[in-house]
């Protein structure tokens, strides 16, 4: 029996289409009940999906590898986890509803509100853990979300919807919190991202996805391709140095963004830096060779081949005719400039480094600034350096918002291996055209609505003297008194008097003095419990919430907080207040 035939394209685009609204309508439903959950539900949520996700961290790899073709079922294990647990914990103690924060100096309270429907692009290189990593910060964030697959990743991005979709029900999140295409085409897709319904969009993909994602009317975070290079300066750690980067361009057969693409070397070091390389399992390339090579790797667009994208330095070599040893890790090619007449100068999504020696910092300054602008503007960069001065004028200097420093730039731009917000979305800037050069997460998915006290009473040309009948107080002279916020003491600048008194106690206290009557005053003395002051106690409203700011002004006042039973304090507030034992707890009168 004949196989049926497929279904014409145009009819595919259709059923795409119409599947987009339909999910886009269905997940602003959903929304309406989310936006209402309190932070505890929601966090309930983030954390069942979290686990669901962390059990299946090694099935839903080697899906990817099975259906993609590209990477390493290790590296993309340890993706997996990076997301589920690491970008987990990150968002965990995020407060994501309700007041947020209070600025009693300024009068401001900011409370967080959702933006709606996120329409998530997921690609085909890292595919299940950037679906695990968007659909925790959207539901953090109490946005719905739905996805758009890359077409060659369709079944692995399925499979983390559906069990993280499982996850989240039954932790109580509504139907319709967690969508995904089914049939996917780009017609579908940029119907997804154009639906009124939805609010935001997170694309993560090719240069033109991203493009379509800015020009669809929508508030977008569109990342663009690396072209990261890394810079060895004559003071580094070589050995390390080369570690860091054959580990960063191997990791998952460097289909990260973020991962090394170029070596630039420092010439006073670079005999050293060749040896290391070959004796870590670099293989230099001649010159025929990188023709080959650039051959079969480079399009006609500039762009990396798919049939080379995330597969082995050696499965590259036997492809292209290389005469590489079996242990070779990275190949390399020693170019003498970067653009369109050196192909191998792009972004290459495979264990393939372009290499270059410069003279000195400022030449390999200005050498990964041609390579940054040749597709990798505003994304990552690297240095191995221990000159202090030098790292920070690539800091300041660098057309790349990720800089990062003796580490691999795969690991540290995402957050792996450096203080950076872990995340699987890295803005780019202005430089690369994106809204934000931040690392996203679900701050990103929030706006903030203010309420703002008057501190400065306005007076309009009206309450002037001389102008209108409104203007003349009794006595026929003057402006009438306007309302205004009350008048609130200055925040003292050094110790407080009741402060000092207390030290001053404490401090006789521990020479056998007493404090208190003796000395004839009523303040606390040093053998009075430092948590309990009723005397001023008595004088306060207990706060029913406290931030960090909260606590620090108090510690610069030498002042206690007094704090209802059940009042909010964040984690914060908590850890400096107990440092400080500035806390002071009121009895809870219902």
């Amino acid at each position: 029996m004949a196989e049926p035939a497929a279904p014409p394209q145009t009819d595919r685009d259709l059923a795409s289409i119409a599947e987009a609204r339909a999910l886009a309508r269905r997940a602003k439903q959903a929304w309406l009940e989310l936006a209402e959950f309190g932070q505890e539900r929601i966090d309930a949520v983030v954390d069942a999906m979290a686990a669901a996700a962390t059990a299946q961290a090694e099935a839903f790899a080697r899906l990817a590898v099975e259906e993609t073709g590209y990477g390493v079922v290790e590296d993309k294990i340890q993706k997996n986890l990076f997301s589920s647990q690491k970008v987990h914990a990150f968002i965990r103690p995020m407060k994501t509803v309700g007041v947020v924060a209070r600025y009693d100096d300024r009068r401001v309270v900011e409370i967080a509100e959702p933006f709606g429907v996120v329409a998530a692009i997921i690609p085909t290189t890292n595919p299940t853990s950037t679906a695990i990593y968007k659909i925790l910060i959207a539901l953090k964030a109490r946005c719905t979300i739905v996805i758009s697959p890359h077409p060659q990743a369709v079944r692995c991005i399925t499979r983390v919807a559906e069990v993280m979709d499982e996850a989240a029900r039954r932790a109580g999140a509504p139907a319709g919190s967690i969508d995904w295409m089914t049939n996917v085409t780009l017609e579908g897709t940029q119907e997804l991202m154009k639906q009124r319904d939805v609010a935001v969009i997170l694309a993560t993909g090719g240069m033109g996805l991203v493009r379509a994602a800015y020009s669809a009317g929508k508030p977008a975070y569109g990342v663009g391709p690396g072209n990261a290079p890394a810079f060895i300066e004559r003071t580094a750690n070589v050995k390390k140095a080369v570690h860091d980067i054959i580990t960063g361009k191997t990791f998952d057969n460097g289909v990260l963004c973020s991962s090394e693409n170029s070596a630039v070397v420092d010439q006073p070091i670079a005999d050293e830096v060749r040896r290391e390389f070959q004796a870590q399992g670099g293989y230099f390339m001649n010159a025929a060779e990188m023709d080959a090579l650039a051959r079969m790797l480079v399009t006609p667009q500039r762009l990396p081949n798919p049939a080379l994208v995330g597969k082995s330095a050696v499965f590259i070599a036997e492809k292209c005719g290389i005469a590489a040893p079996a242990s070779t890790r990275v190949l390399l090619a020693p170019l003498e400039g970067v653009g369109r007449d050196y192909p191998l100068s792009i972004e290459k999504l495979c264990p393939v480094l372009s290499y270059y020696v410069v003279k000195d910092w400022r030449e390999g300054c200005e050498r990964c600034k041609q390579i940054l602008r040749y597709g990798g503007m505003g994304h990552t960069m690297a240095i191995h350096s221990q000159n202090e001065q030098v790292v920070l004028e690539f800091g300041l200097h660098k057309p790349a918002f990720r800089i990062c420093v003796n580490t691999p730039a795969t690991h540290g731009s995402v957050g792996l291996s450096t203080g950076l917000d872990p995340a699987m979305t890295l803005g780019c800037g202005g430089y690369g055209g994106n809204i934000t050069s931040d690392n996203i997460s679900p701050r990103h998915l929030l706006n903030i609505k203010r309420l703002a006290y008057e501190v400065s009473p306005v007076v309009s040309r009206w309450d002037r003297p001389g102008v209108g009948s409104q203007s003349v107080t009794p006595e026929g002279v003057g402006s009438p008194r306007l309302p205004s916020a009350p008048e609130r003491a200055p925040v003292p600048t050094g110790i407080s008097a009741e402060a000092l008194s207390r030290r001053i106690d404490e401090f006789l206290g521990t020479r056998g003095f007493k404090a208190g009557s003796e000395r004839g005053h009523t303040g606390v003395g040093a053998g009075s419990d430092p948590a309990v002051a009723p005397a001023r106690a008595a004088d306060q409203t207990p706060l029913t919430f406290v931030c960090e700011e909260d606590v620090r002004r108090a510690i610069q006042s030498g002042r206690k907080l007094v704090v209802s039973e059940r009042a909010i304090v964040t984690p914060a507030a908590r850890d400096l207040g107990e440092q400080h034992r500035i806390f002071s707890i009121a009895p809870w009168r219902g």
